[in-house]
């Protein structure tokens, strides 16, 4: 498995791998606290610069692929998300340190932007399985990963420690390549 950064096109969302060119619009696009409520770090006003350094390090090294997310329509930039912690022996890989403007919250942006990150894992870069994690406080990612498809695997218990010290519990939800057509099915239905 070979996971390389490079753009990802949609209908509706266009994944550019990040750089420095898109400090600016991502630090507009953090600034709402309603997107850090559940995270690990917060990513605007003083924790903005810390979060942008820590990502393109990360992405240096070969630990993450991180993506800016870009409407088709406009070219406004609305999020964020990464591709972490890839085996290549094991061809694993999850998606996270995912985020989003509010006001796309709902729409075709995650489920498109999760279709052609999948679509990149397994297709072309030959994954046999994709997990995603999510705070066990978080509802509304549950709901959204579950909606994805990806199956519920368990609670990683004392996983992480957050924002403000609290020791949080992880929720694992995963895609195998076996799963992978469905879920591609299910993904390309919402998108029509």
């Amino acid at each position: 498995m070979e996971l390389i950064a490079r753009e990802l096109i949609g209908r509706h969302v266009r994944l550019e791998p990040f750089d420095e060119r898109h400090r600016e619009s991502l630090s507009a696009a953090a600034d709402d606290e309603r997107i850090w409520q559940h995270t690990v770090s917060v990513a605007r006003g003083p924790g903005f610069d810390e979060w942008f350094s820590t990502a393109t390090t990360a992405r240096d090294r070969g630990h993450e692929i991180p993506f800016v997310v870009r409407l088709a329509a406009d070219g406004r930039v609305v999020g964020s998300t990464r591709f972490l912690n890839p085996v290549p022996r094991h061809k694993r890989v999850e998606i996270g340190a995912t985020w989003y403007c509010h006001d796309v919250w709902g729409t075709v942006v995650n489920p498109e932007s999760k279709l052609l990150l999948l679509r990149y894992a397994f297709d072309v870069a030959g994954a046999n399985r994709v997990e995603l994690c999510t705070d066990i406080q978080n509802q509304r990612s549950q709901a959204a990963i579950a909606k994805l498809g990806a199956v519920r695997e368990g609670v990683l218990r004392a996983h992480m420690v957050v924002r403000n010290g609290r020791v949080r519990d992880s929720v694992l939800y995963a895609i195998t390549k076996t799963e992978w057509p469905a879920v591609q099915a299910t993904l390309e239905r919402r998108l029509r």
